[in-house]
C-alpha cells in the first residue's frame, strides 16, 4: 500500500468496508467490529459520510429502539460507528471535519487520514487517543462500491 497524492476523481464515490484494524502503541491489536466489519463511507460533494457495524448484532429483546434494557442499547453502541461532516484532500491525506457522530468526541474535531492504493483497495490510516494508554493507530480498508 503506497500513500501519494490523490485526485478528487479518484477519491469521490462510496466506498465498502473491508477491514477495520487498531495497533495499539503498547502492542495489543484489535478488530472493534469483529473481523468481518460492515459498512460504508462516501465522499460525495465535499462530505463524507461514514456507517461501521459489527456484522453480527443481535436484536434487541427486552424492548424497541428507545425502551430496551441499557445493556442492549450499550451494546448497539459498542458495535457500530457513524459520523459525518466535510472533508479536504491535502496530499497524500484526508481530513474529515466532523460535525454529527454517534462519538460526541469526534463533533468539532479534523479527524486526518493518510489515503494509501494498491490499485484497487483504499487505505485510511490515522493516529487516535495520543499520550494516553490508548493510543493506537487505526486502519480502515476500503473497496470501490
Amino acid at each position: 500500500m503506497t500513500a501519494r497524492t490523490i485526485t478528487p476523481e479518484e477519491f469521490e464515490g462510496t466506498w465498502r468496508l473491508l477491514d477495520w484494524r487498531q495497533e495499539y502503541d503498547d502492542g495489543r491489536f484489535q478488530h472493534p467490529m469483529g473481523e468481518h466489519p460492515v459498512g460504508l463511507i462516501s465522499y460525495r460533494e465535499g462530505r463524507v459520510y461514514e456507517i461501521a457495524t459489527s456484522a453480527a448484532r443481535p436484536d434487541f429483546v427486552t424492548g424497541g429502539q428507545w425502551d430496551a434494557d441499557d445493556a442492549e442499547k450499550a451494546m448497539a453502541y459498542s458495535t457500530s460507528m457513524c459520523y459525518s461532516g466535510t472533508y479536504v484532500l491535502d496530499g497524500d491525506q484526508v481530513v474529515h471535519y466532523v460535525d454529527l457522530s454517534v462519538f460526541p468526541n469526534f463533533v468539532g474535531k479534523g479527524l486526518r487520514r493518510t489515503v494509501g492504493w494498491d490499485g484497487t483497495t483504499m487505505t485510511l490510516s490515522g493516529r487516535m487517543e495520543e499520550g494516553t494508554p490508548q493510543a493506537r493507530t487505526v486502519i480502515l480498508d476500503w473497496r470501490r462500491w
